[in-house]
């Protein structure tokens, strides 16, 4: 078995699968790496595909099922920023706040932005539509504030017109 294809094709991003369908997917990526040098990370990439994020419970599993200690695995989770432990929201908003959006205003917005989406900095909205960010210098200085919502860039962004870029992907 092909692990880009095990890593392409069980996103389910868009699927309602349940947690017993997603785990027995599981199984099959780790069944396709085992008995392969390396095999962790592309266990974890093929994993967070899957499930968007690393549930501490699929963590367990890979541990258990790779023969290696739960700490190696929590370790390498840890040590890698592509690796999240929280789910992510369908869509990423990141603030600048490099020095010239900090300047001009970018931390108003992120608390207007933490205000309207009800949470904090590398947080999810209970829907989770959204995740929000904070990023350090976009490139964009001459057009600070900065916020980038996935990858589409948002300018000279006002506190008041937090809500008007959200309603964009409603």
């Amino acid at each position: 078995m092909d692990p880009n294809k095990v890593k392409n094709s069980t996103c389910t991003c868009s699927e309602e699968v349940n947690e017993e369908q997603l785990y027995t997917q599981l199984d099959s990526i780790i069944e396709a790496h085992r008995n392969k040098d390396g095999a962790l990370i592309p266990v974890l990439q093929a994993t967070q595909n899957l499930f968007g994020y690393l549930p501490e419970k699929a963590l367990k599993t890979i541990s258990k099922a790779l023969n290696k200690p739960y700490s190696e695995v929590a370790g390498v989770v840890g040590f890698y920023s592509y690796f999240s432990t929280s789910p992510k929201g369908k869509h990423t908003i990141r603030v600048c706040m490099g020095t010239a959006c900090y300047v001009r205003g970018g931390q108003e917005v992120l608390k207007a932005l933490m205000d309207e989406l009800d949470v904090s900095v590398c947080e999810t909205t209970e829907d989770r539509k959204f995740t929000l960010e904070i990023g350090r210098c976009f490139g964009a200085c001459g057009l600070a504030p900065v916020v980038m919502v996935d990858d589409e860039t948002f300018q000279s962004v006002k506190p008041s017109k937090v809500r008007e870029i959200l309603d964009q992907y409603a």
